[in-house]
């Protein structure tokens, strides 16, 4: 089984995403990115490095001179200047050039990172993805998106820098647990939401087959989430327009993400997000209370919390203000017109975010 899609930007092509059941193909498809006399540095935290790190490596040292591994501690809580920096140091000492590429192979968290020291070691080198997680194979791998967190700013510091391959093996998904599995499921059906009322829809239908991870169902999610973002990345390539559909349920969930110090996963924090949004759009008339009760139900039935205790809504407001998606002092929020249409709103008021919140805040 194997399916690719190409990434253009300007009319132009700049790498594939290949999806398929295994590494096999994996030697082939480096093979064509001309390296065979060129150093790689495979990026990978400490968890993942126990499932996949050898198979790769084997797989990279027939394909290029030199193989290097940079291993760092598992979690958000690595996802930082300090982590970059001994990055640097392994690649400076082990002397990466220019033409040498980096390969990101695990979860968003190795994404990001490896990708934003891949953008700015010697201003730029090549890298590619080899997503392992559900949320990194339907969002953070995709659209050249980089970044690290700054103290307790996620993603503050980052770039755009285009990998040149993203290469998922949908099996990786059978080593995920149920939480890390459910946290992909959010950007899964944000990316329904956004754009497609039918594959939203299908979502719903087909709970039972995913939550079992059926491989046949997770082709199909991953695909249609991937050529969802791939439409949008392709529109607006550095977020300033349309891109910033893509964003639903990260203002407010970011915020969430941050008042309870990173303890809960990303998908999670986004469905919180997600939901608080779509209590902002059915005050405005554009949900109704049915649709907004659904979105709950299915988020629970992924096994996604639908509440938070902890945090309170104005230590929340004052997080956005650190948001990266202000523009002029206001933020650019997205709201959902209905299911399957995202538009940018850059007047929601304060008032309108606390009822959001009054929508997952544990009393």
């Amino acid at each position: 089984m194997e399916e690719r899609l190409t990434v253009h930007k300007s009319g132009a092509a700049i790498y594939d995403i290949v999806l398929t059941d295994s590494f096999d193909g994996l030697g082939r498809e480096i093979g064509t990115l001309q390296i065979k006399e060129r150093r790689v540095c495979i990026v990978t935290d400490s968890t993942v490095a126990g499932y996949y790190l050898d198979e790769v490596k084997r797989i990279l040292e027939a394909c290029c001179r030199q193989v290097s591994v940079f291993v760092f501690p598992a979690g958000e809580a690595y996802k930082n200047l300090d982590t970059v920096r001994r990055l640097y140091e392994h690649l400076i000492q082990n002397h990466f050039d220019r033409k040498d590429m980096l390969a990101a192979l695990g979860g968003g968290v190795a994404g990001d990172l490896c990708g934003f020291a891949a953008a700015t070691y010697l201003r730029g080198i090549s890298f590619i993805q080899i997503p392992t997680t559900l949320l990194a194979q339907v969002d953070s791998s995709i659209g050249g998106k980089t970044g690290v967190d700054f103290d307790a700013y996620k993603n503050m510091v980052g770039a755009f820098h285009m990998p040149r391959l993203v290469y998922t093996n949908v099996r990786t998904l059978q080593t995920l647990t149920e939480e890390q599995f459910s946290s992909g499921m959010g950007e899964v059906i944000k990316h329904g939401l956004i754009r497609d009322a039918g594959y939203y829809r299908w979502l719903s239908e087909h709970r039972s087959s995913l939550l079992a991870r059926d491989p046949d169902a997770c082709i199909y999610t991953i695909l249609r989430s991937v050529e969802i973002k791939r439409s949008v990345v392709e529109e607006d390539p550095t977020e300033q327009g349309e891109r910033a559909l893509l964003n639903f349920g990260h203002t407010l969930g970011h915020a969430i993400e941050k008042q309870t110090d990173f303890s809960m996963l990303h998908g999670h924090c986004v469905g919180l997000g997600m939901l608080a949004a779509a209590r902002i759009s059915a005050g405005r008339g554009y949900l109704t209370e049915t649709q907004e009760r659904e979105l709950g139900e299915l988020l629970q039935a992924f096994h996604m919390p639908v509440k938070v205790s902890g945090p309170n809504a104005e230590d929340i407001l004052t997080a956005t203000k650190n948001d990266k998606k202000m523009d002029g002092g206001r933020i650019r929020f997205i709201l959902l017109k209905q299911i399957g249409e995202a538009f940018i709103d850059a007047q929601v008021t304060e008032e309108e975010m606390r009822e959001g919140l009054n929508a997952v805040l544990q009393p």
